[in-house]
């Protein structure tokens, strides 16, 4: 579809014809788009190079490349969401409200004092001990039921909890806890922080939590991912469109959310944790076609069919977020030197 496309503006060109969404369009993109069209990726993408430079296009047929104007659709961040909340604790940290190390017991008195609070990078850096969501029974769809008909929320979260640990492990709960901690330490609820702090200084257009029994659209919505995005709180239950994902990437390289000091604590990718930085995973990868590793900073989300990345290129500027509604696609691992997110990547990082 898009070989087509971009071969029908170059006859267009030689027929003295105007394309001015793709003729005008930086060569970075069209490189991004055209490699993305050698995989099986069929989602939607959005890149940015620059500040207001924002391109997208559709591989589900919908729409030809085109600047992110004529596509808004609103998607599930899912666990983007973290991302964005890590840096609303950043700025916590940054005022002095918070302090990365202290126990989470001292903002959040609901822990108890039975066993021992992680702090708030462990909390970050998923080395908590908190009871995880993705263990509690299966519901009829064999999903867990954290997320759909069971007990559900911060007191369900705080039970049963083990001792924080060195040791990683993805939980959910981290972060409905650290929603619980910011609300708390800010009296404020966190869908006003996340207007206040991130949404206005980011210039969203129309991103914001799910709620439950919330009418909010998004793409292949139905009453199942509803319920679903819902629960999933402050851990995953952003959604908006691609671009204010990248309108976020572009606020936090260019300063407007941490200064670049904090923002360095916040990409400190441990590699002990799989380079596992707070929120986010940082680290070098060896791209085809580059003469040194770049930096990455990459952000994974998923729930059920829908797979999300945001991935930002702090040396040079280029973001790019993408999302699939296919459960089996592989992304690949960007420092495997292949796949579909390496292949991209090295389209406009090395080429």
């Amino acid at each position: 579809m898009l070989r087509a496309v971009l071969a029908s503006a170059l006859l267009l060109t030689l027929a003295g014809c105007s394309t001015p969404a793709v003729q005008d369009r930086p060569d970075a993109y069209d490189r991004l788009f055209a490699a993305l069209d050698q995989t099986a990726f069929a989602g939607a993408v959005a890149a940015s190079q620059a500040a207001n430079d924002f391109y997208n296009t559709d591989f589900r047929g919908k729409a030809v490349p085109a600047h992110a104007s004529s596509n808004m659709d609103a998607w599930p961040w899912a666990s983007v969401t973290k991302q964005v909340v890590a840096v609303l604790v950043m700025q916590q940290v940054e005022d002095g409200a918070i302090s990365l190390d202290a126990p989470a017991a001292t903002y959040l008195p609901a822990f108890g004092a039975e066993t021992a609070a992680p702090t708030i990078r462990q909390l970050l850096q998923h080395r908590s001990g908190l009871r995880n969501p993705d263990d509690s029974p299966v519901d009829a769809t064999g999903f867990p039921s954290f997320y759909s008909d069971g007990p559900t929320g911060i007191d369900w979260c705080l039970a049963e909890r083990s001792a924080p640990t060195d040791e990683w492990r993805y939980n959910n709960c981290d972060y409905i806890v650290l929603g619980a901690i910011l609300e708390r330490v800010t009296g404020q609820p966190i869908e006003a922080l996340l207007a206040q702090r991130i949404g206005d200084p980011a210039q969203w257009r129309d991103t914001a939590f799910l709620r439950k029994e919330s009418a909010r659209t998004f793409e292949g919505r139905d009453a199942t991912y509803a319920t679903r995005i819902a629960r999933y709180g402050s851990s995953a239950a952003l959604v908006g469109p691609l671009e204010d994902m990248l309108r976020f990437d572009r606020a936090l390289l260019s300063g407007k959310l941490l200064s670049a000091e904090a923002r360095e604590e916040l990409w400190s990718g441990d590699p002990a944790l799989g380079y596992m930085a707070l929120g986010q995973w940082v680290f070098d990868a060896p791209l085809d076609g580059c003469d040194a590793p770049v930096r990455v900073v990459e952000r994974r989300g998923a729930i059920g069919k829908y797979q999300v990345r945001n991935i930002i290129l702090p040396e040079s500027g280029f973001m790019v977020a993408l999302v699939i509604d296919q459960e089996d696609f592989d992304f690949g691992e960007i420092w495997s030197g292949s796949g579909a997110m390496h292949d991209a990547l090295a389209a406009v990082a090395c080429r």
